[in-house]
């Protein structure tokens, strides 16, 4: 109780003040607010007692844009991706998180993509400019489970995703977190420190894969994710 207390009282103000002193940097370059939420993260990981352990950085592909899949297991996912993965990337990120006031002016300031999923319309033009923005050189970060896990096993991966990464013809990188569930499981508002451990794993091609092979490009993306988690896929 102590712990999680203390988390609160401290990274919420702390968020505040990256967000009020943040944003103006974003309209000299939105990648100085990226750079500023790197800081941001490990500061939140070592408020909550969180240690990250990252494998597999010679994995990356420095200078190229990439789509970047993660399983989902906790909000912690955020900020170990943020301090964990190097360079610049966006995040595609659902519509209602861009109301929050303040925190929805940053994320729009810092360049990342809001997915409405209301209706089929309304996501399809998501992914448009989804798509556009890969193709123009901005590397972003996908869930392609869609939601956290409420056990840390894996869920289906959704197609939206790879349908960006076909499109634009950007190799997909995977990328298991584990130990993040343990942190703050779904649903739940208690923190508990410990180890989220990062595993980067080696690009795969999305270049020239047509929508008849979808299938086995979502399975050579989450085969080594499951298998680094223990699980069957």
């Amino acid at each position: 109780m102590a712990r999680t207390l203390f988390y609160y009282v401290t990274f919420i103000p702390w968020t505040l003040f990256v967000i009020a002193t943040g944003v103006p940097l974003s309209f000299i370059n939105p990648d100085y607010l990226h750079n500023y939420c790197r800081i941001w993260a490990r500061f939140g990981l070592w408020l909550a007692g969180v240690r990250i352990q990252v494998q597999g950085l010679e994995h990356l592909l420095p200078g190229k844009t990439v789509v970047y899949m993660a399983n989902h297991q906790s909000q912690f996912d955020i900020l170990a991706l943020f301090a964990g993965i190097p360079g610049q990337f966006r995040w595609i990120a659902k519509e209602e998180l861009f109301h929050i006031p303040l925190f929805g002016l940053a994320m729009r300031r810092t360049g990342y993509i809001p997915l409405d999923r209301s209706n089929n319309k309304k996501a399809m033009k998501s992914m448009i400019e989804a798509s556009r923005r890969i193709s123009d050189g901005t590397s972003v970060v996908v869930f392609p489970e869609g939601t956290r896990s409420p056990d840390g096993t894996l869920l289906p991966f959704k197609k939206g995703g790879f349908i960006l990464a076909q499109k634009a013809g950007v190799p997909i990188i995977p990328v298991t977190i584990d130990g993040s569930v343990r942190i703050m499981p779904k649903g739940e508002r208690t923190v508990h420190g410990g180890t989220i451990e990062l595993t980067i794993h080696p690009p795969v091609p999305s270049e020239g894969i047509g929508s008849a092979e979808r299938e086995a490009l979502i399975s050579a993306v989450q085969q080594p994710i499951a298998d680094t988690l223990g699980e069957a896929s």
